[in-house]
């Protein structure tokens, strides 16, 4: 077939391939989540893994029913680690892995010597995603284990 004729038909399949894009539905958000499902204001803080080593970042100020992109893309590593506080009523959601925090908004790298360098040695719970890429943290009322989905 000569080129003058192939390219209409060229054309018309770009523009169908074109349409069917537009008309699939996008693809999945992967992200690291957390939404506060209390009556409080929350502060949280997360901490993770990356090609560099450990990393810590907060605060997201969080209000209350409302949710939070902490990490935005698939997720890379299995395990992500989170520390929040209630700052209305008290209490906090903690856990057994300590790595570094700072009162204000911060990113920390390394997880040693937290308070000769600066910081405060705070203690995070795990959350372990399996090989899931993107997943969501609903906090309750401090104390509570919160619920991973």
């Amino acid at each position: 077939m000569p080129l003058h004729r192939a390219i209409p038909k060229l054309l018309l399949l770009a523009a169908l391939a074109a349409g069917a894009a537009v008309a699939m539905p996008g693809a999945a958000r992967a992200e690291l989540r957390i939404c506060n499902q209390t009556p409080s204001r929350v502060g949280v803080a997360v901490g993770y893994r990356d090609d560099r080593g450990w990393v810590t970042e907060g605060w997201w100020n969080m209000t209350p029913g409302n949710c939070e992109t902490l990490l935005r893309g698939a997720l890379q590593a299995r395990f992500y680690y989170i520390h929040a506080i209630d700052y209305d009523r008290g209490g906090e959601w903690g856990g057994r892995h300590f790595m570094c925090t700072h009162q204000r908004a911060f990113t920390i790298r390394d997880t040693g010597d937290c308070q000769q360098r600066g910081y405060e040695r705070t203690g995070f719970f795990e959350v372990d995603t399996g090989d899931i890429v993107t997943w969501t943290v609903d906090l309750t009322d401090p104390g509570r284990a919160p619920v991973r989905r």
